[in-house]
């Protein structure tokens, strides 16, 4: 392994790592919104309670969608396709066939435009968060929903909500039962969580982008250093 392709390779294995995290904390959020939050939760009002449907009306995901895209891209194109290619490139007979070039230099282009993905998906989910920060839930309105399990289920219908914006604000009412309490406090720490790994994983994959070009710089001078030391040596080094 050449020396300038070390730090490429341990910077990979970070960037793997971070997308997984992001992974796993979009997914544990999609997974509960599905299957818990798709209930209702026990609100207690004027000495009584009512059921308020779990998911608002209005919810928005493409922040979501977008940040699980950019870790999957990190992940699998950048990270398992950049020890592939690493891998075929020091193979000197595999190095010689045509594709193994085509598909290095499109791995090579592709650590920008991942990096510049994770950049569009951190911008675009911390814009749509602050954007919808504060809202509250009306209590009075959401009493009189009078929301039914599935298939007749009401859900609260004012405003748009982020997932992350909508379990802060239900956890501003009195909810009945401590359990949901304090499953909804965990997983409000979890979608902040993947909201804020984007930053880290920006920075990764920025850093993956610049020491692969980087070792291709290198390995391109050492290239035609050698080739001019056979030159001159007649073949013969």
């Amino acid at each position: 392994m050449a020396s300038s392709s070390l730090p490429l390779y341990v910077a990979i294995g970070i960037l793997m790592v971070d997308s997984i995290i992001e992974l796993s904390f979009v997914s544990s959020m999609v997974a509960w919104l599905h299957r818990r939050a798709g209930r209702s939760f026990d609100i207690g009002y004027n000495n009584s309670s009512f059921p308020l449907h779990g998911k608002p009306l209005h919810l928005l995901a493409d922040q979501g969608h977008t940040s699980n895209g950019a870790a999957g891209t990190a992940f699998v194109l950048i990270g398992m396709g950049g020890i592939l290619v690493l891998w075929m490139r020091s193979r000197p007979n595999l190095w010689k066939k045509g594709f193994v070039k085509i598909l290095y230099h499109f791995w090579l282009v592709m650590t920008v435009f991942s990096a510049l993905l994770t950049l569009a998906a951190l911008i675009f989910t911390f814009i749509i968060t602050n954007n919808h920060a504060g809202q509250t839930i009306d209590v009075a309105y959401a009493s009189t929903l009078n929301d039914q399990p599935y298939p007749n289920q009401v859900a609260y219908s004012l405003n748009k909500w982020t997932p992350e914006n909508w379990f802060s604000a239900v956890l501003q009412l009195d909810l009945v039962h401590a359990s949901d309490r304090s499953a909804i406090g965990i997983r409000v720490h979890v979608m902040r969580g993947w909201r804020w790994n984007l930053i880290p994983m920006f920075i990764i994959g920025l850093a993956v982008a610049a020491l692969a070009f980087w070792d291709a710089f290198n390995r391109r001078r050492n290239m035609r250093e050698t080739r001019a030391l056979e030159t001159k040596n007649g073949g013969r080094i």
